[in-house]
C-alpha cells in the first residue's frame, strides 16, 4: 500500500525589518536617511518572502519628513492587510515624532524603559539673516511673480503674515498626525498633553498608552511564535565608500544633521 508523504508543519517566520536614522527624501547627500523610496524594497520583501507569520519593526529614529513617515507608514499597514500579517515595533533609542508615527503603523508598540517615545508636534526652524547682511554692506536682490513666493526668505526681515502662513500649515500636519496616532492606538491612549510634542521614557510611555510594553524582539516573538521561531533581518547595504568610511560631505552632513536633532532627545 502507497503511503503518503508526510509534510513537516513549518517553523514559523519573523521578518526582521531595521529602520534607522532621520527620516528625510532622497539624494546625494541624504544616502543614509530614512524614506519610502530607500526602503521600499526592503518592506516589500519582509511581507512576501518565506510566508513569515509576522514582521518586526526593530525602529531608531528622531523623525523628520511628515510625508516620507506617512508614506513608510502607509506602505506597512497596506501590506499588513493585504499578507494579513501582523506587525510588531520594537523601540530602540528612539521613536520620536516621524519615528513615533511609523511606530504607530504596527499593531502592538515595545519599548525599552529608557528608550524616548512621543514628540507629537510639528516644528520648523531657520535663522535669520537680513541683520548680516545690512552690517556687510550687502544688497540682498529679489524678484518674484506672486507676492508670497519669498515668504520665509532668511535674507529679508520677518513678515508677520508668513509667520501665520507658516502656522497654520504646522497646523494642518499637526492635525494629520494626531489623527493617525488616535486611529493606531484608539482607546489605549490616556492624558491630556500627548499631542503637545512632548516626549517621554518608554516606562512612561506604556502608562500613557503610547508603546504596549516593555520587551524586546526576540523573546517577544518567542512567546507570541514558538522558541523554535526563525528570524530573517532586512536591512539597506551601505555602498563600499560608506563602508571604507570615505563618504566625505554627504555622510559628514548627514551625520552632523542627524546629531543635533538625536541631541534634542538627550540621545
Amino acid at each position: 500500500m502507497m503511503k503518503l508523504p508526510r509534510f513537516r508543519k513549518r517553523t514559523p517566520l519573523v521578518s526582521v525589518v531595521r529602520l534607522e536614522g532621520v527620516i528625510a527624501s532622497g539624494g546625494m547627500v541624504r544616502s543614509s536617511a530614512l524614506n519610502d523610496a530607500g526602503i521600499a524594497p526592503l518592506i516589500e520583501r519582509a511581507f512576501s518572502k518565506g510566508k513569515p507569520s509576522a514582521v518586526a519593526l526593530a525602529l531608531s529614529s528622531p523623525g523628520g519628513s511628515p510625508v516620507q513617515s506617512s508614506l513608510i507608514s502607509g506602505r506597512i499597514r497596506r501590506l499588513s492587510e493585504e499578507k494579513k500579517v501582523p506587525v510588531f515595533a520594537f523601540v530602540e533609542d528612539l521613536a520620536a515624532s516621524g519615528g513615533y508615527w511609523i511606530a504607530c503603523a504596527a499593531d502592538e508598540i515595545f519599548v525599552d524603559p529608557s528608550s524616548i517615545v512621543g514628540s507629537i508636534g510639528v516644528i520648523s526652524a531657520s535663522f535669520g539673516f537680513h541683520d548680516l547682511l545690512k552690517r556687510s554692506g550687502i544688497e540682498r536682490r529679489v524678484h518674484t511673480a506672486g507676492k508670497d513666493k519669498s515668504i520665509l526668505d532668511p535674507f529679508l526681515p520677518e513678515k508677520e503674515s508668513d509667520v501665520s502662513r507658516l502656522e497654520e500649515l504646522q497646523s494642518e500636519l499637526h492635525e494629520t498626525f494626531i489623527q493617525h496616532v488616535t486611529d493606531r492606538r484608539g482607546s489605549k491612549l490616556s492624558g491630556d498633553d500627548l499631542f503637545t510634542g512632548k516626549f517621554w521614557t518608554g516606562a512612561r510611555a506604556v502608562d500613557l498608552g503610547l508603546a504596549d510594553g516593555i520587551s524586546y524582539l526576540v523573546p517577544k516573538m518567542r512567546e507570541k511564535f514558538g522558541e523554535k521561531v526563525r528570524f530573517k533581518t532586512y536591512s539597506r547595504r551601505r555602498g563600499i565608500f560608506a563602508r571604507l568610511g570615505t563618504e566625505f560631505g554627504g555622510s559628514l552632513v548627514e551625520s552632523l544633521e542627524e546629531k543635533a536633532i538625536k541631541a534634542k532627545y538627550g540621545a
